[in-house]
């Protein structure tokens, strides 16, 4: 998958050939799991979640009196998503700090999805479990549970519970970054863990910001610079959407 490119992009290749402008490989499969409303198996290079979303019809307490719905996510790592094995979150009481502040973003992308009065009160639930890792499983989270959400409203509105408008719109995330001294689009883990700055956005289908997430490791960022990398994760996330509506529509979801 490759977004517009100016010849300042497209100075050399990367470690593993791809333009800087350029997307990892996508690979996508719905349905794979019999009982949530919406599930997905997302590749992404070799990062591979595995998101369900999954509906309850009641909302939480706070909510009971508002005649709206919610959504909420959880997220974990698979114990040898990474070379080597890592305890299971809870396993000592508690999840971890950076488990509990990515489920935190993915929820709060998601919602963006949906017209949460259109939902009704009912609770959506996104699972999302990270079986290999390589970089980018938070935004991989969000791009594939963006279509786990469209197909669990699908799912509804086939039941006649919700209008085909409780989705508001598609979201997808993918991460920029500055690498030897270029903005280079959706990184993977040897690019994530040297890049001097490391960014995480969330659009909609679109292009409107839902969340940007970044940090300057040692050296502070231009405006300019920053500027630089939002435009290329913008082109990225427009990228991201048109295999969403692709794979959607060939599931027989319309979306917009």
């Amino acid at each position: 998958m490759t977004v517009s490119k100016t010849d300042e992009q497209t100075q050399g290749p990367r470690h593993d050939g791809r333009a800087v402008n350029q997307c990892r490989e996508t690979r996508v499969q719905l349905g794979f799991q019999r009982f949530p409303e919406g599930s997905v198996l997302y590749d992404c290079g070799r990062t591979r979640v595995m998101l369900a979303a999954s509906v309850d019809e009641k909302v939480p307490r706070w909510l009971e009196e508002e005649g709206k719905g919610w959504l909420t996510a959880e997220y974990a790592m698979h114990p040898r998503s990474n070379p080597d094995r890592k305890s299971r979150d809870g396993r000592k009481g508690r999840v971890d700090g950076r488990s509990t502040e990515i489920q935190r973003l993915i929820g709060r992308s998601l919602r963006a999805c949906l017209d949460l009065k259109e939902l009704g009160p009912r609770s959506m639930f996104v699972d999302c479990d990270v079986l290999d890792a390589d970089g980018g499983t938070r935004t991989a989270s969000v791009t594939a549970g963006s279509i786990a959400v469209a197909l669990a409203v699908h799912k509804l509105h086939q039941k006649g519970l919700v209008k085909p408008t409780a989705l508001k719109t598609l979201v997808a995330a993918v991460s920029v970054g500055m690498v030897d001294g270029r903005p280079v689009l959706d990184l993977d883990y040897p690019e994530d863990s040297t890049a001097d700055v490391d960014l995480n956005v969330v659009a909609t289908a679109t292009g409107e910001l839902v969340e940007v997430q970044g940090t300057a490791e040692g050296t502070p960022t231009p405006k300019d610079q920053l500027h630089a990398m939002l435009d290329l994760a913008l082109e990225g996330i427009a990228s991201l959407v048109e295999m969403q509506r692709k794979v959607l529509r060939e599931a027989g979801v319309d979306v917009l």
